[in-house]
């Protein structure tokens, strides 16, 4: 199923829109109003409580973490309010709009120096020459994280991303959080140091600034949960993800290329939100049931881990017409549930968005046309219950003739 999960989505929402998972006993939910309502309920269905409960190992882990690193707080995704919206407020600052467009030129310019490495070539492996480099480069300067480091933090957040995928064999698990403990160990000097000498950047903000209902900064156990979650795979292993399938898609429809090439500044933007919902970053995250709440038939026990199948819902024919079909003027197209819906809805929406289209304008203005190259694609995903991630695109395009 995580190869190809559209099909499966298509049997739950038809014949079982709530569904329980037998192996791990969590309820999956796939119809778009009953996702978009589960989101937006979060006294029946919080956030928090469900951390540990999917994962048996979970208590072993926490124990590497205390022998050897730092165990790592709730994030601010897995946080209800109040608690919530007063972390939400200390991102908010940092995630604020004129510190996001401040960052619009960087981008740009990052997207043309990624593309002049391989342009002469005329083919590449656009997900790790363009897709993985592009937004990890862009949040790691967030972070004040050198560039050159970029590739080791790609390394761990890897190893992050696999045990979020509810994949692993336990020696696997350990693997990842000893990936993850070394990474706290390279982040808590960089705490440490803007602690003595803050600076501009966003980490600087976040290790530095008060959250005024608690009194006090983030401590070392939140931070690091953060770099993790919300940042460094929330700010660009999500957004790799829709690059690479988007030029996916865009050589698979030459109907919707042709759009995009012949008319960028409609439709760079629409293109970024169509390949969110058609191949959504993000399958599916998780929610509790605080109570017992019937759905379809079916009661949903109080304590019990609800999975809330975003990719599902965006593919709902209930809500879009022709689903599976990439169409960059259907009328309802900023309606996806990619990032997420209510209170939780993804606080790096913004940056994520504005790395998409300069990402993507960047390509149409340098490229006129390409191609998959033959024999080079087998088109898989790393395996992952909550994510969806293209392994290598090895694509060859002809250059765009520039003008002087």
């Amino acid at each position: 199923m995580s190869e190809c999960p559209y099909p499966a989505y298509t049997v739950l929402r038809d014949e079982a829109p709530v569904w329980k998972d037998n192996w791990t006993g969590m309820y999956v939910v796939s119809r778009y109003e009953d996702v978009r309502a589960v989101l937006l309920d979060t006294e029946r269905f919080p956030s928090a409580q469900h951390r540990g409960r999917v994962d048996p190992r979970s208590a072993k882990l926490r124990q590497l973490y205390r022998d050897k690193g730092w165990i790592p707080a709730p994030t601010l995704a897995a946080r209800d309010d109040p608690e919530h919206r007063e972390m939400r407020g200390l991102f908010n600052h940092a995630f604020r709009p004129a510190k996001i467009r401040e960052l619009d030129s960087f981008i740009e310019s990052l997207a043309h120096r990624l593309i002049d490495q391989f342009i002469e070539n005329e083919r590449c492996d656009w997900v790790r020459a363009f897709a993985i480099p592009l937004p990890l480069v862009v949040i790691g300067r967030q972070m004040g994280v050198p560039e050159d480091d970029i590739w080791q933090i790609k390394a761990w957040t890897d190893a992050w991303v696999q045990r979020l995928g509810l994949m692993q064999s336990e020696e696997e698990a350990i693997w990842s959080t000893e990936q993850e403990i070394a990474a706290q160990h390279y982040f808590q000097s960089i705490f440490e140091r803007l602690r003595r000498r803050p600076d501009d950047s966003l980490l600087s903000d976040l290790v530095n600034t008060e959250v005024p209902e608690w009194g006090r900064t983030l401590t070392d156990e939140e931070l690091h949960a953060e770099m993790m979650a919300d940042t460094f795979v929330g700010g660009s292993e999500t957004t790799t993800n829709a690059l690479a399938e988007g030029v996916r898609l865009l050589i698979e429809n030459p109907d919707q290329w042709e759009k995009v090439s012949s008319d960028p500044d409609t439709y760079v933007p629409l293109l970024a939100e169509e390949v969110l919902r058609l191949e959504g970053p993000v399958q599916g995250l998780f929610r509790t049931a605080a109570v017992d709440v019937e759905m379809h038939g079916v009661v949903i026990p109080a304590g019990s881990v609800v999975n809330v199948r975003y990719a599902a819902a965006n593919r709902d024919p209930r809500h879009f017409d022709c689903p599976e079909v990439m169409d960059l003027d259907r009328e309802n197209l900023r309606s996806h549930l990619a990032f997420g819906f209510g209170s939780h809805h993804c606080l790096g929406a913004p940056l994520a968005r504005r790395e998409l289209i300069l990402g993507f304008r960047a390509l149409v203005d340098r490229v006129d046309d390409m191609w998959f190259v033959e024999g080079s694609n087998d088109f898989t995903h790393h395996p992952n219950f909550c994510l969806r991630a293209l392994k290598e695109l090895h694509i060859g395009f002809r250059p765009r003739k520039r003008h002087s």
